[in-house]
């Protein structure tokens, strides 16, 4: 109940974020407290000092035997401050004011400044007899005395540096948390500054970040708690213990258990598996081998980022995956620098401290869909990051210290190659993922997929039976896509129309009366259906339960999904000249593309439609002034018979679908066999497709995405492909069952491409020398 009676000088702080103000003040003397008057809104008491040394001073004690104690503590006070640096300013002006100030208030100074527990200190607070409180301090001098000695012993000698400067503890805060508290705070927090001192110490960091935390610690150490700066340098420095400077996972190595493993995970992607396996194999005869920089590019829903999940799961390694799709900022690759408000590191420094270890694998998703911004571009950020070369001393603005990326394996997936710039693809190493067959997603939803949607959904195998015509029907009347996510949904659409039969038939089970329920247990699994299972949707079944398994059909499909989406139109799109199927690439795998042509009596104009690029435009040019040029050789007419096509003519050439974006150089062929069937009336085969660019000499150049358009037409049914020769390299890497379903027809120039386009080829008048007279 002794307290210290103060006057306050100084109030410094604010509301926000929550209430925090410190004080300054000023020490008048010691009080007790007689009564508590109220506690509300703040505590007022009855108070008494204690401080006036002729009432409390024992006059029977010889003033002789106090001064001996006032004569030794000043004493072992100047030998305390004179074994510290005298040219600091606060040290001189304590020597000052143990001459200046009278001997009796020197305890109480003296006590505040040395190094003593919240305790010791308030027991000289209750000490009001003044010897006992010279008696209570000395031993205190003494103790930090001696601290200073064997300090003095251990350190090593430095120029100017041999005294030693006490941090003198700043003004006590005032708050309404009572003192002993704050006290009790602050040792928990000297504590933690103290643990994690000793954690930089005991961690494997590199000598260089290890210098520069030692350094952080110094200052944090010096720093009072109330500074913005004091919260921000801890954060870093827990950051930096948290990393995984050394920390590292075990590889697992054994070849045949990760093919095993990965054709668990995955059907197909041959390609994938077998460079898994090939780093497998050189780790296995080279321990310290970079990771590499791999990029998977493929159209949506092949599986790009679950086998980048299940590359780690078969190494063993952690795996972190950092969507990039988006990311318009470069601080969130490199990080934001430590002098912002609410810096932060870059994903990949807070991706290494979350997995815990410094060889992982990390997916960088939708790599072709980065931004760019004032804030700079994060495709040049990631320059360093992806280099082998360099990405062993990646540095964050963070934390403005080297860190090593070499052993990280880092896999990126784009849907397209088109939008990611040079210098970065330079750094990766490509990897095409294309679409899947119809045989192939038939495997993968029998294997993966029907799975995968009974567990989601609670049934199980004997409740329903998908056959693999269903599937069929599946992925070629109710899909169109490259991947398997359409197909994945309507699969769970399927599922979930069951799981309401049979809800719908366990609740009709537990109809009958409590008393039959006993006796009819057995009988139950007797109920007999009329009713035919194929349509699951009759209105005659909801009477009785559906007998189990439900067997998904033909008609079952049509009541769940509706009515196909896609039909087979070619034949029905080629029943009249100038239409043609060309072969298209998008970033969501191939796609068949009409192209239409139609001539009225005009002024010989051009005209394009379909939103098509200038590559296009181009070509649709290079078509007519080659058929133009070939016109008498081909017995092509316009309608009033004449050589000229174009004479009087207007030409309309429509490339549906008119909302999507059109270009390349892939439909120039297309676009002669079109015209070609338009002037000479003939139909182009309804089961042939065909790619390739031209020259205006009629010769057909190789294009890319072979695979992706050879797989749409098969998708579309069409049973024979033109192609250019020089693309033929290029047909190894379509599946064996889907070259002998379709006839490729390799086209070198374009009088191979219009023979083999229509039924009996494409007839070419031979040439009559004539001898012109001149005279």
């Amino acid at each position: 109940r002794i307290g210290t009676a103060a006057l306050a000088v100084q109030v410094v702080g604010s509301n926000w974020p929550k209430p925090h103000y410190t004080l300054l003040v000023t020490g008048l003397c010691r009080f007790q407290i007689l009564q508590l008057l109220k506690e509300k809104p703040y505590p007022v008491a009855e108070v008494e000092q204690l401080d006036r040394l002729e009432q409390f001073t024992n006059q029977h004690k010889s003033e002789e035997e106090l001064g001996e104690l006032s004569e030794q503590f000043y004493k072992y006070a100047v030998q305390l401050v004179e074994m510290l640096d005298m040219s600091v300013p606060a040290v001189a002006k304590l020597r000052r004011l143990l001459d200046n100030l009278p001997r009796e208030a020197l305890p109480d100074i003296l006590t505040s400044i040395i190094r003593t527990s919240n305790q010791e200190k308030l027991q000289i607070l209750d000490a009001v007899r003044l010897e006992e409180r010279f008696k209570m301090t000395i031993p205190l001098l003494v103790r930090q005395i001696e601290g200073l000695k064997l300090l003095q012993k251990t350190r090593k000698p430095k120029q100017d540096d041999d005294k030693r400067v006490v941090a003198i503890r700043p003004s006590r805060r005032i708050s309404h948390i009572p003192s002993t508290t704050e006290d009790d705070e602050e040792e928990e927090d000297h504590d933690d500054v103290v643990m994690l001192e000793k954690k930089i110490r005991t961690s494997s960091m590199s000598e260089q970040a290890l210098k520069v935390c030692l350094k952080e610690i110094k200052r944090l150490k010096k720093m009072p708690q109330s500074m913005p700066e004091y919260a921000l340098t801890r954060n870093y420095l827990e950051l930096m213990v948290e990393l995984p400077w050394n920390k590292s996972t075990k590889d697992r190595l054994e070849i045949r258990a990760a093919r095993i493993l990965l054709d668990n995970d995955h059907y197909a992607m041959e390609k994938l598996k077998k460079r898994v396996l090939e780093y497998l194999a050189v780790r296995q005869l080279k321990n310290n081998l970079k990771g590499p920089i791999l990029c998977f590019v493929g159209p949506p829903g092949v599986g790009k980022t679950s086998v980048g999940r299940s590359i780690a799961k078969t190494l063993g390694r952690e795996f972190h995956r950092i969507a990039l799709g988006g990311v318009c900022d470069q601080s969130d690759i490199r990080g934001h620098r430590r002098t912002y408000v609410g810096s932060m590191p870059g994903r990949i420094i807070n991706g290494l401290k979350t997995v815990g270890v410094n060889n992982p694998v990390f997916l960088l998703d939708e790599v072709d869909k980065l931004g760019k911004s004032l804030q700079g571009d994060p495709a040049a950020a990631l320059l360093e990051v992806l280099d082998p070369e360099q990405n062993h001393s990646f540095t964050d603005h963070y934390l403005n210290v080297a860190f090593d990326l070499s052993q990280v394996l880092f896999i990126a997936t784009a849907n397209t190659t088109a939008t990611i710039p040079p210098a970065l693809l330079d750094r990766m190493e490509i990897i095409q993922v294309p679409g899947y067959t119809q045989e192939e997603k038939i495997e993968i939803a029998h294997r993966h997929l029907i799975p995968k949607q009974l567990e989601q959904h609670g049934l199980t195998p004997q409740q329903i039976q998908i056959p693999q015509v269903t599937t069929l029907d599946i992925i070629t009347r109710y899909t169109r896509e490259a991947g398997v996510r359409s197909l994945d949904r309507k699969l769970g659409a399927i599922c979930r129309a069951v799981a309401v039969k049979v809800a719908e038939g366990q609740h009709k089970e537990t109809k009958p009366d409590r008393a039959e329920v006993g006796e009819g247990e057995d009988c139950k699994e007797h109920v007999t259906e009329d009713a035919k299972t194929e349509s699951i949707s009759d209105t005659a079944d909801l009477a009785l339960p559906p007998e189990m398994p439900i067997l998904i059909d033909f008609h079952a499909l049509k009541d769940i999904l509706g009515p196909p989406m896609y039909e087979m139109e070619v034949s029905e799109r080629l029943s009249q000249p100038g239409v043609a199927i060309g072969l298209a690439w998008t970033p969501l795998g191939g796609e068949i593309m009409f192209v239409e042509a139609s001539r009225m009596d005009g002024e010989g104009q051009l005209t394009l439609t379909g939103q098509l690029g200038d590559v296009m435009k181009e070509s649709a040019h290079l078509a007519i002034s080659w058929l133009r040029s070939n016109a008498k050789r081909y017995q092509l007419t316009n309608a009033s018979g004449s050589f000229d096509l174009l004479d009087n003519t207007d030409i309309h050439l429509h490339f549906p679908a008119g909302a999507v974006t059109k270009d390349g150089p892939s439909a120039g062929v297309t676009i002669v066999t079109c015209l070609a069937s338009l002037f000479s009336g003939r139909l182009v085969c309804s089961d042939v497709a065909m790619t390739g660019e031209i020259t205006l000499r009629g010769l057909v150049l190789p294009v890319g995405g072979i695979k992706d358009k050879v797989l749409a037409a098969h998708r579309a049914g069409l049973k024979r492909i033109i192609i250019p020769r020089r693309n033929e390299k290029d047909l190894e890497e379509i599946a064996v069952n889907v070259r002998q379903d379709l006839t490729f027809v390799m086209a070198s120039c374009l009088d191979e491409v219009l023979n083999a386009a229509f039924d009996g080829g494409f007839a070419v008048k031979p040439r009559v020398e004539r001898l012109n007279s001149k005279l």
